[in-house]
């Protein structure tokens, strides 16, 4: 009976040792990576959850900005770090597109990577330099049909939903505009505002500030609806140009190697973050819709993504020789 009761004692430390190590996550800082500059949208949603889990977690959530090449330098060195749980990656759609846009990648989107939750996704919306002569969108058309070689439109790089949607843009308009890829929303914007390109198809959480104090000007918001936060801008359908959508969305992922227990412990405490009232009316004022999706229901959404942004590549015939 003695041995029984020393053997069942022994299970029950190792159990209560083994509940007790997987609790103890995070011990250390964690990095949260993001593939762009500090001031964009990326940056503005990684910035937002990583300060609220270093509240619940009590260890600092560090944002490291690694911007560059089409966010594929950021992406590599995830790839790369330990499945720990100590990096994360706030992704966008450019992740389900550096694939088709540079077939030589040292990664695998897919394969390298395990999917945490998707976020949030946010609609683009068109926005011009004021000294564009055009305040609708059917103004801006005819413009282009004239003056489409003196446009350029701006991305923070190439293969971000941003470019692929100018890309798509063009095509659907049979306009002449040129693309200039940034290192990032934030030096796209400088010239923007600047006047040194013209349009943009940026996401509604980077140009709400400028909108808002009249650096930029909106025409059309590519969504279904329209969105709360630019509630007096108009969707492509509405403004006479139907069917024409383009969001990009954020979403965290981690180094492949990560146990799936492990995802699921920082996936429930990322979602109890945007669960919440504050963090909700946050993300939606703005412009960007609250998803807080499982890890498997990233995975799905991430296959589709992948899908959608080939076809649109192989269309714009954006690929790198």
């Amino acid at each position: 009976m003695l041995k029984q009761w020393m053997r069942a004692g022994l299970c029950a430390a190792v159990l209560i040792g083994g509940a007790a190590h997987a609790d103890s996550y995070p011990v250390k800082p964690v990095s949260m990576t993001v593939p762009y500059p500090a001031g964009g949208a990326t940056d503005v949603v990684a910035r937002a959850v990583a300060e609220q889990l270093t509240q619940l977690w009590k260890q600092p959530v560090v944002v490291e900005n690694k911007s560059g090449a089409g966010t594929t330098i950021a992406a590599a060195a995830v790839a790369r770090a330990p499945g720990d749980g100590y990096t994360l990656y706030m992704t966008t759609s450019a992740h389900t597109i550096s694939g088709y846009l540079y077939p030589d990648l040292a990664y695998d989107p897919v394969k390298d990577f395990a999917p945490i939750t998707l976020v949030t996704k946010v609609p683009l919306v068109l926005v011009v330099n004021p000294s564009v002569p055009a305040t609708t969108l059917p103004d801006f058309l005819t413009y282009l049909k004239t003056h489409g070689n003196e446009v350029n439109f701006a991305s923070p790089g190439n293969g971000t939903a941003q470019h692929l949607s100018g890309e798509l843009f063009k095509l659907a308009t049979q306009s002449t505009i040129t693309h200039v890829p940034y290192r990032g929303d934030a030096p796209a914007f400088t010239d923007l505002a600047g006047g040194q390109v013209q349009m943009m198809l940026a996401t509604i959480t980077s140009a709400l500030p400028l909108i808002e104090s009249g650096k930029l000007r909106a025409l059309a918001v590519a969504n279904a609806t329209r969105v709360p936060a630019l509630a007096n801008v108009p969707t492509f359908d509405e403004a006479g140009m139907p069917g024409f959508e383009a969001a990009t969305w954020f979403g965290v992922l981690a180094p492949a190697s990560l146990s799936p227990e492990r995802a699921q412990r920082i996936y429930q405490d990322i979602s109890r973050i945007v669960a919440t009232p504050k963090m909700r009316e946050r993300i939606e004022a703005l412009g960007g819709e609250v998803v807080n999706s499982t890890p498997q229901a990233f995975a799905d959404f991430i296959t589709v993504e992948q899908q959608k942004w080939g076809k649109a590549v192989q269309v714009a015939g954006a690929a790198k020789p």
